[in-house]
């Protein structure tokens, strides 16, 4: 995904198709001069909903769509017919994406099936005609109701990645390279900081045909949860991960303390993210002698499943493989 394309944030306003008028018609005819009320009831104003679809990745279709406006109902005729309803405007988008309402920040929707469908916002119920309030002391009502007015709200569309794993490390750990040695996936890699600017996702294929989805997002600073680096505009893509695989430079002066980093500013962020199954990995182990990987072992945190791996020789890539399809299926 080019990061120009990969858009995970948009906001609109919805506007929901009023309610069609009732009718308070009377049924006239040559040999019926008092026929009764016959006015039909006005046709629901159009809904706005949101349908997941599986083969979107981004929400860029919608970025440069300011407005979503359903169309209203239409009014009832007599002969008891009822208005057509306002056309629907459907919105489509990826799964995990969420709806919130701005004011508020509430949740209004969520999708995450394929042909999910969920309304946004709803258009106003059409307004009943004067056939509906005849009674036995009122044989000729001379009223219908009108229709309900549609809404109009401004809403913010957030995509959330769904992925089995997410990678979490600070920036050149290492992260887009294993990405791209275990899948198809092509992030950029370079060894600057900061290279990946989005999130990636990549599947990862396993023995006898099984396989799970892995998300690379950009790296994270100390001070990441108050605004520093990218921020925590990208912690949302690992909420919806089954685990997480954290990742640290074997170059690193001091792991069981960037391992601390990384831990608190996940719990800042969201304290439910620590509830995930975890493994450590040490990347660039072809940097390390085995005497050196005996040495830092004794300093892992013992609390949490590690493996030394590289990307580039392949060394503990099927093992970390199996960790992770063992974490996943416990």
């Amino acid at each position: 995904m080019a990061s120009n394309n990969f858009i995970d944030h948009v906001k609109l306003c919805s506007r929901s198709g009023a309610g069609g008028a009732g009718s308070a018609h009377f049924r006239r005819e040559k040999h019926v001069p008092k026929g009764g009320p016959d006015g039909g009831n006005g046709g629901r104003g159009g809904h706005v909903i949101l349908r997941g679809n599986a083969q979107l990745w981004t929400l860029l279709h919608l970025r440069y769509q300011k407005h979503a406006i359903a169309g209203s109902g239409k009014p009832g005729e007599g002969g008891r017919r009822s208005g057509l309803q306002g056309e629907d405007i459907i919105l489509e988008v990826p799964l995990g994406t969420i709806a919130k309402d701005t004011e508020t920040g509430e949740l209004k929707i969520e999708i995450t099936e394929d042909g999910q469908e969920e309304i946004l916002t709803p258009g106003g119920m059409g307004g009943m005609g004067n056939e509906n309030f005849k009674t036995p002391t009122n044989q000729a009502p001379r009223y219908a109701q009108p229709g309900e007015p549609g809404i109009e709200e401004f809403v913010v569309l957030e995509l959330k990645l769904l992925a089995d794993v997410g990678l979490v490390g600070f920036p050149n750990a290492g992260k887009s390279t294993l990405l791209a040695a275990v899948s198809a996936a092509k992030p950029e890699i370079a060894d600057y900081p900061f290279t990946t600017l989005v999130p990636n996702l990549g599947v990862v294929s396993y023995r006898n045909y099984k396989s799970f989805v892995m998300a690379d997002i950009p790296g994270i600073i100390e001070g990441a949860a108050e605004g520093k680096g990218l921020g925590i505009r990208f912690l949302r893509h690992i909420e919806r991960n089954s685990m997480l695989l954290f990742m640290i430079s074997a170059d690193s002066a001091d792991i069981k303390a960037e391992f601390q980093v990384l831990l608190s500013e996940l719990k800042k962020y969201n304290p439910e993210l620590l509830d995930k199954k975890r493994i450590l990995a040490i990347s660039k182990a072809d940097l390390l002698d085995n005497e050196l990987k005996l040495e830092m072992q004794q300093e892992l945190p013992p609390q949490i499943p590690s493996v030394f791996i590289s990307s580039i020789t392949g060394e503990g890539i099927d093992k970390l493989k199996d960790m992770i399809w063992g974490a996943l299926n416990e």
